[in-house]
């Protein structure tokens, strides 16, 4: 359980145009969830402002994690509330200059672990070369 911040201004617009400086309602983050192919149910998803509150219990702890990053990771988001049932997950927020290699390196002690990241990252990344700053990646633990 925590709160998650994420850069606003960054991600995926699930409007369609560039005029999203709002943050989506829920049946949007839903319709993204589906769209990433991820098993949100159980989790209630509550939008006030550009904050996201999960609660309820996950399928699994990956896709809670999951969901967070999605959702967090939608243009228009500045925070995710996670009170969902599990683990405190682990992200880390891409900055200029970072690719996966360097994030596997500083995260889980070796670059060449990378492939981990962008496994755990799946369906929200489709390439490890395809990564921007603000965006928040979950980081897998052992």
């Amino acid at each position: 359980m925590g709160l998650w911040s994420f850069v606003k201004e960054a991600g995926k617009s699930v409007f369609g145009s560039a005029e999203a400086a709002e943050a989506p309602a829920e049946d949007a983050l839903r319709a993204e969830l589906d769209e990433l192919g991820l098993d949100a149910s159980g989790i209630e998803i509550a939008v006030d402002g550009d904050s996201v509150k999960l609660s309820g219990a996950a399928v699994s702890q990956e896709i809670k994690e999951k969901v967070i990053a999605a959702v967090g990771n939608v243009e228009g988001i500045a925070t995710v509330e996670d009170e969902v049932e599990g683990g405190d997950p682990v992200f880390h927020t891409v900055e200029k200059g970072d690719n996966l290699w360097k994030i596997a390196q500083k995260a889980l002690g070796n670059g060449a672990r990378y492939t981990e990241i962008f496994e755990a990252n799946k369906p929200m990344l489709k390439d490890p070369d395809l990564i921007y700053p603000g965006q928040v990646l979950r980081i897998p633990q052992d």
